[in-house]
């Protein structure tokens, strides 16, 4: 026969184990529960005969025998239940009152098994163990008391079977309540495993239900399901990526084939020369878009050697600033940098460096003579401000964040030389640097502004 699967869940098994710990712990409370009744019961036991020999004793020296027996007999013949029962032998051992078997007939601490004869209405005579106390006194008689403990022993019956009865009660039903758990749980986990299996035989959309047992389990499918919409979106980006450079190397490849095919039919030196230099040029565009990648890689990935540290950021964009100005003014455009001093930064100051090298230099080649480029460093609420800004024609905003991926170029900007990288490598430096890059309208132009995530730790 074989067993539901529900019997081998973690849930089943969960339940399973707790039922041990349960049925052990009643074991344990019930053993501790048996040894404190019965102290309990033999403490009572001893002091009630000591009293009870005690009151029996106290009016021996007067009132001699009579008295002691007239107190048993009156006890004795009581309509309520007696919790005693006597033995008064004189000193020759004859019987003078009690109901008590000369058995008992020994002074200390003892026991006897005692049948009473005379039971009481609807109670059959039944053989009980009682305990007695016996007191040899002065004229040599002894006097024997003895109790039952018949009103404790039942209660401890009763306590035991209540706790058994309770433990295998509860038991069972953390047994049946586990296999129905373990049941639910299976059958939302089914679900969970058929989206595992789309998702492994490449249905990338699919994505994980919830289970709903508990926030944890939720907790843990909401992780999972960002961490595939994260591997979805890697995979988008290695197919855009691998789509992107073979349609990028396109241009150079075919052109660098056309100089190779010119020096084939030729034997001019002066052709071959040209057609070298060609060659040259293009492979080395080549290596400026497998460098580029490499670097955006390295940066996405966050394998760099070293570590980010406190920078004079308004020195380093003053001296960017200060570098790139000729080349603008050289390009009959216009150039100003309204820079703060004394702000601080923690950043890699040498992908900082790239990164506004990379702004102020895709502002001079994307507009036009005249254009007026700023660059502006300022603090606000703490957190610097770094801006790049131009008067020229701008970007659509349909294409403003379209521009920070990799090789995407617009229309207007694909006569002019480059592969559509540098504002790529500009967004994945502000993501190492946890800052934000935002791209704006200038009202004319193109704003791009860099805000950095928290200023410099002192």
């Amino acid at each position: 026969m074989r067993w539901p699967s529900s019997l081998n869940s973690g849930a089943f098994r969960f339940a399973l184990l707790i039922a041990g710990m349960f049925a052990l712990g009643s074991i344990v409370l019930l053993a501790v529960v048996e040894h404190s009744i019965r102290t309990y019961a033999a403490e009572a036991s001893a002091v009630g005969l000591r009293s009870e020999m005690a009151v029996l004793t106290e009016d021996w020296p007067d009132g001699g025998y009579g008295e002691v027996i007239d107190t048993i007999k009156h006890r004795e013949r009581s309509t309520y239940e007696q919790p005693f029962h006597y033995l008064l032998l004189d000193a020759s051992g004859r019987r003078l009152a009690g109901d008590l078997p000369k058995e008992s007939a020994r002074a200390g601490w003892g026991s006897v098994r005692f049948v009473d004869d005379h039971p009481r209405q609807g109670k059959q005579a039944e053989p009980e163990i009682l305990q007695s106390l016996g007191r040899r006194l002065a004229d040599g008689s002894l006097l024997v008391v003895a109790t039952d403990t018949f009103d404790v022993q039942q209660l401890r019956h009763r306590l035991a079977a209540f706790t058994i009865g309770s433990s295998v009660a509860i038991t069972l039903f953390a047994l049946v309540g586990g296999y129905f758990v373990g049941l639910i749980f299976l059958r939302r986990l089914e679900r969970v495993n058929a989206a595992v299996v789309q998702i492994m035989s490449g249905n990338l959309s699919e994505r994980l239900p919830t289970i709903g047992m508990s926030p944890e389990f939720d907790h843990l499918s909401r992780n999972l399901n960002q961490m595939l919409d994260r591997i979805a979106a890697l995979m988008e980006g290695m197919r855009q990526v691998s789509t992107d450079i073979a349609h990028d190397l396109m241009t150079p490849l075919t052109r660098l084939q056309q100089h190779l095919e010119t020096m084939r039919g030729s034997a001019s030196v002066t052709v071959y020369d040209a057609a070298i230099e060609a060659a040259l040029a293009q492979i080395d565009e080549i290596h400026v878009i497998f460098r580029a990648l490499l670097r955006i890689g390295l940066i996405e990935s966050g394998e760099r050697e070293q570590p980010l540290a406190q920078i004079d950021l308004s020195e380093l964009v003053a001296r960017l600033a200060e570098a790139y100005r000729p080349s603008v003014e050289d390009a009959g455009k216009l150039f100003r940098a309204n820079i703060e001093p004394g702000i601080q930064a923690n950043g890699d100051a040498e992908l900082l460096a790239q990164l506004f090298a990379n702004l102020i230099e895709n502002a001079l080649r994307h507009t036009p003579e005249g254009t007026e480029i700023t660059v502006s460093l300022h603090q606000d609420a703490d957190r610097p401000v770094v801006t790049v800004a131009d008067n020229g024609p701008g970007v659509a905003a349909d294409q403003r964040e379209k521009i920070l991926t990799r090789f995407y170029r617009i229309d207007a900007s694909r006569h002019t030389p480059g592969a559509g990288l540098g504002l790529a490598l500009v967004a994945a430096i502000a993501a190492l640097h946890h800052a934000t890059l935002s791209i704006e309208d200038n009202e004319p132009g193109l704003r791009v502004r860099l805000v950095f995530g928290e200023p410099a730790s002192e």
